[in-house]
Parts: structure tokens; sequence; C-alpha cells
């Protein structure tokens, strides 16, 4: 039996879809149902039971012996929070509950770290676990994600096998309830389809122009497809980045959007907001070799391949993954 936290969210989800893709059903599904738009990603999903996120202590005391992993994907996410003890309850805390779990029955888990960790970058982007203490994340999320990287690396006590997933930019199908924390691409998505326009955040770095600002964009397809990589495959344990190894910027994301609507483009540039402009990355990418190394060889999706088939199968259907 597979336990998915945050099953109904935007990642969690597609998981849960790539498992049944494989044949797997026997999958616990654990996040806070409340919430009617995000329950709609669970629509012609197969799953053998539903746990409330604060009851899953509980039920896992009585059914411990039947599980064989955990996808610990579920988190607080929004990066304009800046209550540090939200952040604390459910990012290290619950976490902290699930590990020693993992670590107490032997069962193996994934969790979902954050690219927020490095900040704006003086370390580099390296999933070097030495580095993690140096680390500088500009917001309480990414802090959030961080300490509990340095608490999992100081536990003598782990479960057989674990691993630690940077996420960086992930866009895709399923994120519809997101709202102002949703993909560049949803948004674009949107702004295009309702006014043959896009606006795009102006650069306030003397280093970067106008939508050059770079990020690692990778397709949710793909990181579905690295975690059952390491559900199926005994590799080393540890923290390993998930992005593409290539970043790419928001004028090149802006115009792919465009192209896949078939819209003549039409970019203008806005401010960006206050609130986020001190704590603002302009540049990450993903050293991927480590992932490489353990044996993870099946290519990525570029920026043009997922949107296009995020806009024309998804998007503009208005379909599920």
């Amino acid at each position: 039996m597979i336990v998915v936290t945050g099953a109904a969210g935007f990642i969690g989800s597609c998981l849960l879809s790539q498992l049944n893709k494989i044949g797997r059903k026997d999958i616990v599904i654990v996040d806070d149902f409340s919430n009617e738009i995000k329950n709609k990603n669970l629509a012609n999903k197969q799953f053998m039971a539903k746990v409330e996120r604060f009851s899953l202590f509980d039920w896992l005391k009585e059914n411990h012996k039947n599980i064989d992993f955990i996808f610990h994907i579920g988190a607080r996410t929004d990066t304009t929070e800046f209550d540090y003890q939200i952040f604390e309850q459910l990012n290290i805390n619950y976490s902290k509950q699930i590990w020693q779990f993992c670590a107490d029955k032997q069962t193996p888990l994934v969790y979902a770290s954050s690219a927020a960790t490095y900040g704006i970058g003086e370390q580099g982007y390296d999933d070097d676990e030495s580095k993690i203490h140096l680390l500088k994340p500009l917001n309480p999320y990414g802090e959030s994600k961080n300490e509990f990287d340095k608490w999992v690396l100081a536990q003598k006590q782990t479960p057989p096998r674990w691993y630690g997933l940077k996420f960086f930019n992930v866009y895709g199908p399923n994120e519809y309830h997101k709202g102002r924390m949703a993909s560049v691409i949803f948004h674009a998505f949107n702004q295009i389809s309702q006014t043959k326009s896009m606006k795009l955040f102006r650069s306030h770095h003397p280093d970067y122009k106008d939508g050059e600002q770079l990020r690692d964009f990778i397709y949710v397809k793909d990181v579905v497809s690295v975690c059952l990589f390491f559900l199926e495959n005994a590799v080393s344990s540890g923290i390993y980045n998930l992005g593409t190894g290539k970043a790419r910027t928001f004028l090149d994301l802006a115009r792919n959007t465009f192209k896949a609507l078939k819209v003549e483009e039409n970019i203008n540039f806005v401010d960006t907001p206050l609130d986020i402009r001190d704590k603002y990355q302009y540049f990450t990418q993903a050293n991927m070799s480590k992932l490489q190394k353990a044996g993870y060889t099946k290519p990525f999706y570029s920026l043009e391949e997922g949107i296009s088939d995020y806009v024309q199968n998804y998007l503009s259907a208005n379909q599920y993954f």
C-alpha cells in the first residue's frame, strides 16, 4: 500500500494519476478535503482509502503493517505568507512525524523539498548536502523547507531509503485551484485568452533586462516520473534537485504560450509587487548531475514541449491529468 499526502493538490493528484497508470490502486490519499475546487483533481482516480490530514497519524498506528511506501507531497506552499508558525506546523512538525513513523517502521519515504531553499543562489544550485546549512532562503516557506532538510540530515535513525526532492518551478495540469500561487504559464494562458495580451514583471535588477529573469521550469509529468523512479529503484538516499537543468526566460515562457494559443504576441511589463520584490529570485537552474548519476536518464520535456502539451491538451480543453 502506498500513502500519498497532498493527494488532492497539484503535484499529489498528478502523482496519483500516474500511479494508477502503472497499475497501482492500493493507494491511501491524505489531504484537507474541504476545498471543492481542489477535490476536482481526484475525479476518475482510483484509491482505496481517504484520510483527513490531521487524522493521518492515528490511521498509521492502525495500518502500519500494510504500508510499503510514503510520498509526502503535502505542504503549505504559499511564498507570500509570512507567518512562520503556519509553516512550522505543516512543513516542519508534521513532516517530522512522518519521518519518525517511516524510521520506526522502516518504510521508504519521498518528501517534497523546494528550490526556494536556495534563496538568490549565493551558494549555487547544487544539491550538495554539505552546503545546506549555508543556504539563505528568501521567505518563510523556503526557510521551513530548508529547516526540515537540515533536521533530516542530522537524524541518526532514518527510513531504509529516503529522498528529499527540491522541486524547481513546476507547472502543468491540476493547478486550477492554486490562485495567485499557480504557475506563470497558467496565468499567461488566462491573460492571453481573455485580453490577447500578457503582462510580465519588470526587472528591478541591473543585471537582467525586462522579461529576461531566468527560472528552471519543469513540467509536472517529469516530476511524477522522477517520483516513480525513486519508488521503483533503491538508489542512494539523500536530497536531490528536481528541475530540468536548463534555465529559461519569462519571455520564452510567454512567447511559447502565445504560440500554443495561436495568438499574436503582445507582451507588456508591470512593476513587481512590493510585497515580493525584495524576495524575488532572478535566476534558478538545477544541477541535475546527482539524479543522473543515480540512474535517471529519461529526457525532460523542453519548455516548448511542456507548454504545448499543457495549453492544448489540458487548459484549452479544461481537462485534468
